[in-house]
């Protein structure tokens, strides 16, 4: 039982990229610098609501053959499915965006490369990995993808191998509290940086390129047993690689000055912990932006398919959204504000995906048996609604310059 479940999992490693890109690894480093311990239960919440999003994303797509993309292209009117194909292409433009420069910023901290030129040499390693990123293929480019993860998780926690976690502060940190405008400014940046929109769109387009259109209700059962495992172990991963980024932060950069940028926090890893562990986390970096941007432009593709009803190249969206990044490098705009609007944006387009999410999986008329249960449709609501009051204060903290 455990081989023929083993032989299922996949596309929930892929989703869970996008919970461990430079985005999320700017805000926790950041978070840890500061703060401590104290938005470690930020994570944990925003972790176990991506695990239950995920989960109904990819339930979607393997109950009713059809993505969270078609699904609303079916459903919405001509003007209205245009108006939402463009804010969700707007979303994945700028999380494609943010890729791009943390792995620009990773080879610059590695090679000493200019930024333009680290950007671009990322977007063609992307191109090189999305040629995979087709049903033919799927199972190639889950590895590829997973590799990177693999990488991405040994970087990025090596230094906790040397400097160990306060048990203590872990534990204090699992209290839910603030202290100050900048702490909820920050913790609705982590909560909207790792409930990414997406992903969310993502997930029910890889269930089906991996397994299909459901067949029977056995078959769709045993598919859901795999996809729970599937989405468990692949965000659990992820929701450990963050906590570790933001404890890391916390036990060894506490307190010390200029960690508000990816460059500074490289430097205070590298002054506190030695030139190995920087080095591994550098390499961390790079793998998560160049991961992370090949599934962004695989969900640009799943958008566009289901909203529009039309493909279109990913290699060609990748070389037409490589364009952004690079302008945005060569004009010498800050990297990490850059990354810190596009996390503003990201913040727009949650509600756009888990509203509608929430209400697909809940109708039974398109679910039949497999409807959302009532703990299930009430912990959704209550994910629903924290996510927008953090997100409606991140951006209302951020237009006003509260901080």
């Amino acid at each position: 039982m455990f081989v023929r479940t083993g032989a299922l999992l996949g596309p929930a490693f892929v989703a869970s990229i996008a919970y461990v890109d430079p985005g999320n690894v700017a805000a926790n480093i950041t978070a840890g610098a500061k703060y401590g311990y104290l938005l470690v239960w930020v994570l944990v919440l925003a972790n176990g609501i991506a695990v239950m999003v995920q989960y109904q994303s990819a339930k979607l797509g393997v109950v009713t053959g059809r993505t969270l993309p078609q699904t609303l292209g079916d459903r919405l009117p001509g003007k209205s499915r245009l108006m939402y194909w463009a804010q969700a292409e707007l979303v994945a433009g700028a999380t494609d965006i943010a890729e791009v420069i943390g792995g620009a910023v990773a080879l610059h901290l590695l090679f000493g490369l200019p930024l333009p030129v680290g950007g671009a040499i990322v977007g063609v390693i992307a191109m090189v990995l999305l040629v995979t990123a087709n049903r033919r293929r799927q199972r190639q480019f889950e590895t590829i993808i997973v590799g990177l993860l693999a990488v991405i998780v040994v970087g990025f926690l090596a230094g906790l191998v040397v400097s160990p976690p306060d048990a203590g502060g872990m534990l204090g940190g699992m209290v839910p509290r603030l202290d100050g405008t900048e702490t909820v400014l920050l913790a609705a940046s982590m909560l909207g940086a790792t409930v990414m929109p997406h992903a969310i769109y993502l997930h029910s387009s890889l269930v089906i390129d991996r397994h299909g259109e459901p067949t029977s209700p056995q078959r769709t059962r045993r598919l859901l047993s795999a996809t729970k495992v599937d989405v468990w172990v692949a965000l659990v991963l992820a929701g450990a690689v963050n906590i570790a980024l933001l404890v890391l932060a916390a036990t060894s950069l506490y307190g010390h000055e200029g960690t508000d940028s990816i460059e500074g926090a490289h430097a205070a890893v590298r002054d506190a912990l030695g030139p190995v562990v920087a080095g591994a986390f550098a390499v961390g970096l790079l793998a998560s932006g160049i991961a992370s941007t090949s599934v962004g432009s695989y969900a640009g593709g799943a958008i566009m398919a289901g909203m529009l009803r039309r493909q279109f190249p990913m290699i060609v969206r990748r070389a037409v959204t490589l364009i952004p990044a690079l302008v945005i490098l060569g004009a010498g705009i800050d990297p990490t504000t850059a990354l810190i609007i596009s996390q503003v944006v990201l913040s727009f387009g949650i509600p756009f995906a888990i509203i509608p999410l929430r209400r697909y999986t809940s109708d039974r008329a398109l679910m039949g048996s497999f409807t959302d249960g009532p703990w299930l449709r009430w912990a959704s609501l209550a994910a629903v609604v924290a996510v927008v009051v953090l997100n409606i204060a991140l951006i209302g903290l951020t237009l006003t310059g509260a901080g």
